[in-house]
């Protein structure tokens, strides 16, 4: 019996990913497409460029099927995943009538007001995107948290006519929805030519882009909390039950089928504090990193890991932007002296990450009422060894990584070996094909050091500094 295979699509904030497994969950060939800079028209909007999300997707699906070895016949089946909290205007017939709505967005966040006559429906970038696959007009139920007049408990449309009205999106302009691993369609052969894939076979439903993540990563024991580093960085624990009115955390659609995910208070613009900083350092640190052989991020890496747990005195508050109930704060960098370096700098970032988690993650547990035994990391972030120490010296438990970081389109693919009766269920799927990389133990002194300067110091840093940010607030406008 030939091989078997499955795409996993994963379009996310800054690019495009498109991912052929084979059933073991082995990567088999994958491609990517950066997407371009957003659209940034005026105060609040900020939207992705012409028909970027698509385009990227053909881009990155024909370099996959480039390099794909096996025969194309053998490819069963697509999983979906994209950007949740974003908002697309369509046509009548499936087009863009205005560019799609980033979930930096400030209009994402309020209720739809209709001021085009072009817009036929409402959707997300999921449901876009499903459309453009299989000519159909549904959509996977579970990418529809915010401003959506979605039951979340039955996972349908609110049959309440007042929600539908406060919400301002009508019913026949929205998408039929399903539930994860069910069937949305077939790839259309308009689709197939563009992207270079097999006509006709089947788009499975999955879900917003942190559960299938989740799913992925192999988050499904209830002890487990998986913290996923991105552009937003925020910490993940499986449930069965749908709380309201919690507040160190939120319920999300999980990528498993009436299943929720609880979701910590995150960072955002996590992971790009580093970036930011990395690019801060300018073209000498690149070429010295390209003169060692390495990545700048590895070449940042090997230089911190020779800090110090701590970084002797230096750390950082990652609120380079603020919270919606805070906007006076700003990021910064405290306890600078003679002894720090850029490596003192890299290390106190990556430290102000897991600190900040860390205390996320506390206050959502305690609100649940659990104790937390593992901890699994997943994004770019994860490749770092040094990363991974301080989230598990942090922490002080075991903190794992799998062997495919991008776990997104993995939980994708998943979700159509699900659907295909390939596995009976998703804790087999799960099991059969996420792999975990490597593991790390806490370093019991570090752990009682870091425990320490959270506790005494840097938990009440923002307790210092409120009062002056909002002076200056005011001054710098």
């Amino acid at each position: 019996m030939r091989n078997k295979y499955i795409i996993g699509i994963d379009g996310g904030s800054q690019s495009s990913k498109v991912v052929i497994f084979d059933l073991e969950g082995m990567i088999v060939s994958e491609g990517k497409c950066e997407l371009q800079p957003m659209h940034l028209a005026e105060n609040g909007v900020v939207e992705h460029p012409d028909d970027d999300l698509w385009d990227s997707l053909v881009v990155a699906s024909r370099a996959a099927m480039d390099h794909f070895p096996g025969n194309k016949a053998d490819i069963i089946g697509l999983g979906l995943c994209t950007i949740r909290f974003c908002r697309a205007l369509l046509k009548r017939d499936g087009s863009l009538a205005s560019p799609v709505m980033s979930w930096m967005d400030a209009r994402v966040s309020k209720p739809y007001v209709h001021e085009n006559d072009d817009v036929a429906y409402v959707t997300t970038t999921s449901g876009y995107v499903t459309q453009r696959l299989t000519g159909n007009f549904v959509d996977t139920a579970a990418n529809y948290q915010g401003q959506w007049p979605i039951d979340t408990d039955t996972w349908a449309w609110s049959e309440d006519d007042a929600v539908i009205e406060q919400l301002g999106i009508p019913r026949e302009m929205l998408f039929d929805l399903q539930i994860p691993g069910s069937i949305l369609g077939m790839v259309t052969e308009e689709a197939a030519v563009k992207l270079g894939i097999p006509e006709g076979i089947p788009v499975v439903a999955t879900a917003n882009d942190k559960a299938v993540e989740a799913l992925g990563s192999g988050l499904l024991a209830e002890n487990t909390a998986l913290i996923s580093l991105g552009t937003y960085i925020a910490a993940m624990i499986p449930g069965h039950d749908n709380p309201k009115g919690t507040k160190a955390f939120w319920t999300n659609f999980a990528s498993t089928p009436q299943q929720y995910l609880y979701e910590s208070n995150g960072i955002r613009r996590g992971m790009w504090t580093v970036s930011w900083f990395k690019e801060l350092l300018g073209d000498d640190i690149m070429l010295k990193a390209h003169q060692d052989g390495h990545s700048v991020e590895e070449f940042l890496n090997r230089e911190a890991q020779h800090i110090p747990a701590g970084s002797e005195g230096l750390m950082t508050v990652l609120d380079w932007l603020a919270p919606s109930d805070a906007p006076y704060r700003k990021g910064m960098m405290i306890g600078f002296d003679a002894r720090h370096t850029r490596a003192h700098i890299y290390r106190s970032i990556l430290e102000a990450i897991a600190l900040t988690m860390k205390n996320r993650v506390d206050e959502m547990c305690e609100e649940l009422g659990i104790s937390l035994g593992n901890l699994i990391i997943s994004g770019g972030g994860s490749n770092s060894s040094l990363l991974m120490q301080i989230f598990a010296d942090i922490f002080g438990i075991k903190t794992m990584r799998t062997k495919v970081n991008g776990s997104a389109s993995l939980g994708a693919a998943i979700c159509v070996a699900v659907a295909l009766d390939i596995y009976p269920s998703y804790d087999v799927a799960a099991e059969k094909m996420v792999r975990v990389g490597h593991t790390f133990k806490p370093d019991e002194a570090n752990h009682v050091l870091y425990s320490r300067i959270n506790q005494e110091v840097y938990k009440e840093i923002t307790m210092g500094t409120d009062s002056l940010l909002k002076k200056a607030a005011l001054v710098f406008q």
